[in-house]
């Protein structure tokens, strides 16, 4: 196996509370750009892209599907 080495200079420390607040990172963006953001989290999480068409047999729903 190949030895690997981590680029440290890409890399920085944060406290869990900076790495948490996510309010000072979108808040001087458009709506434009949050949606922007929104979506490449939701492609990311789904394994999708933009152009990769949704696999609807997947999911299925069952008109009267009863709770348990």
């Amino acid at each position: 196996m190949e030895n690997i080495k981590m680029d440290r200079n890409v890399v920085s420390k944060s406290s869990f509370e900076e790495a948490d607040d996510h309010v000072t990172f979108y808040i001087d963006k458009t709506p434009l750009e949050r949606l922007n953001y929104v979506c490449d989290i939701i492609n990311s999480i789904f394994d999708s892209s933009p152009e990769k068409k949704v696999d609807r047999t997947v999911f299925s729903s069952r008109k009267h599907a009863e709770l348990i």
